[in-house]
């Protein structure tokens, strides 16, 4: 059975990339700093590291094929001497580039096989014009050298079937070995929970399957987190129909696997699962849907929400909400801002409390539309609130660049820590950058965490033009690992 909703053509997509609005469809997260520390190592050396994807990029003559980028960290932050870049058309991927297949259009970072080494399980989907979506999410694996494509795998159902939709990753059978949570496979109502540790051969160690529909919605956002408490991870999917917001489930996790009776949630756009009261519980960010409208998300001002975790799971009572106009929190809520529109989670400033950041993609900087920027919230014992909230642009003294109408500055956002430091470090995206004469070439900014937060003192940037890669409408940065899933820019 076809996906249900419409497949995107390339003339649609060249229409998105001229408006660099917010979708329908957010994308998943993992756990991050809160149950499950997840430590994003690709080469074992100790240093953090980070994974941009390119989906619009153009490889091998394919439009819309991408590519993804690993940039590795050090004292200094990412290191551009040891950023490789890879392409399905790279020797060991599997498959080859093709029109559409918007290589990186989710990626998952966790240690899969259990060598101690994280991998990076990256989705690669192919819009085809009957409207049936096919996918494939290929696994490349973490190695002391780095990752390449040597001996990468496509996992799950073969490469002609609808794979890899709501991908997100946690341990849902407490066994300590990372679990897959995905479509995989044609039956349009269940996705499969893929059972680590993964052989080299890409074979998971068991099977579930969970009936994920009972009606036409489809999934919009999935994350992970241990939010009752009990040492196990799960997971948490959220749906949309048309333009409606169809709330959400959670589904338990247990010694024996994923519950299959799951408890009611609100909706959601956006996701963020840490602990950030530090009560033993993760707790869940969200960005709201206005009035339950997925149609309204590009203009609408944003607002985020914390449902904190309890002994039962998610609580329905114990609820924040935090806007730009939250005393403390920087800027104003404006129409438009998208404040939410992208939600990581770390501990910036080391003080044991994850922080949030919060991508605001149509923050107008000036006169200047869509320019977007990144907003620090920071927690505490209390949880999330305004107090110490930061915000940086493309205008703030030290970053590199300036604000530029459609820049999309925030468009994607990631808190890990590429210096080992011990405190974790922002990179954020702006896939709508222009580079010179190329168009919607995207670029990624570095920010350094310190005990203050954060600061722009050394910060950094890199984009496709300096590294040598395709850049043309490339949105570079549309997308990071870590489980942020599809960007600002594809639906």
């Amino acid at each position: 059975m076809g996906i249900r909703r419409p497949a995107i053509s390339t003339a649609v997509a060249a229409a998105l990339i001229g408006s660099l609005g917010v979708p329908i469809v957010a994308g998943t997260a993992s756990a991050q700093d809160g149950a499950t520390t997840v430590r994003e190592d690709f080469d074992g050396d100790g240093y953090q590291d980070v994974a941009v994807a390119a989906p619009g990029a153009t490889v091998g003559g394919h439009t819309w094929a991408g590519y993804i980028t690993i940039s590795y960290g050090s004292p200094r932050g990412p290191d551009p001497a040891r950023t490789t870049v890879i392409s399905q058309d790279t020797p060991g991927v599997p498959g080859a580039a093709g029109d559409n297949q918007v290589f990186g259009y989710a990626m998952i970072s966790r240690d899969l096989d259990g060598d101690g080494l994280t991998d990076l399980a990256a989705v690669a989907r192919d819009y085809r014009p009957e409207d049936n979506v096919s996918g494939s999410v290929i696994v490349l694996w973490g190695r002391e050298t780095g990752i390449s494509g040597e001996g990468s795998v496509r996992i799950g159902a073969p490469a002609d079937a609808q794979v890899g939709d709501g991908i997100t990753a946690g341990d849902v059978d407490g066994d300590g070995h990372t679990d897959l949570f995905m479509r995989n496979g044609d039956d349009y109502d269940y996705h499969d929970v893929l059972y680590g540790p993964f052989g080299r051969d890409g074979v998971p160690a068991r099977e579930q399957q969970v009936q994920v529909y009972s009606t036409d919605n489809s999934i919009n956002s999935t994350t992970a987190g241990d939010f009752n408490g009990d040492g196990i991870d799960d997971f948490a999917t959220f749906y949309v129909y048309e333009n409606h917001a169809e709330g959400g489930k959670l589904w338990l996790g247990s010694k024996t696997g994923l519950s299959t009776v799951p408890q009611r949630l609100n909706s959601a756009s956006a996701t963020a699962v840490a602990d950030f009261d530090q009560d033993g519980y993760a707790d869940l960010a969200t960005r709201i849907f206005a009035n339950g409208d997925t149609e309204g998300t590009e203009e609408d001002p944003g607002t985020v929400k914390i449902y904190y975790g309890s002994p039962s799971g998610i609580s329905q009572t114990r609820v924040q909400t935090i806007t730009q106009d939250t005393l403390g929190v920087p800027g104003a809520s404006e129409k438009g801002d998208q404040f939410g529109g992208q939600l990581n989670a770390g501990d910036v400033n080391g003080d044991g409390y994850p922080d949030l950041a919060v991508g605001v993609p149509g923050e107008a900087i000036g006169s200047l539309a869509k320019a977007g920027a990144v907003v620090l919230l920071k927690g505490g014992t209390s949880g999330l609130t305004g107090k110490g909230a930061q915000a940086f642009h493309q205008d703030t003294t030290e970053v590199s660049g300036v604000a530029e109408a459609g820049d999309v500055f925030g468009g994607s956002v990631r808190l890990l820590d590429m210096t080992g430091e011990g405190r974790a470090d922002l990179v954020a995206g702006a896939p709508g950058e222009d580079l010179g004469t190329v168009v919607n070439g995207g670029a990624v900014w570095f920010l350094r965490g310190v005990l203050s937060g954060l600061t722009a003192t050394e910060s950094a940037t890199d984009n496709p033009v300096e590294m040598g890669a395709p850049a043309d409408k490339a949105l570079f940065g549309e997308n990071l690992s870590g489980g942020n899933g599809p960007g600002t820019v594809i639906p």
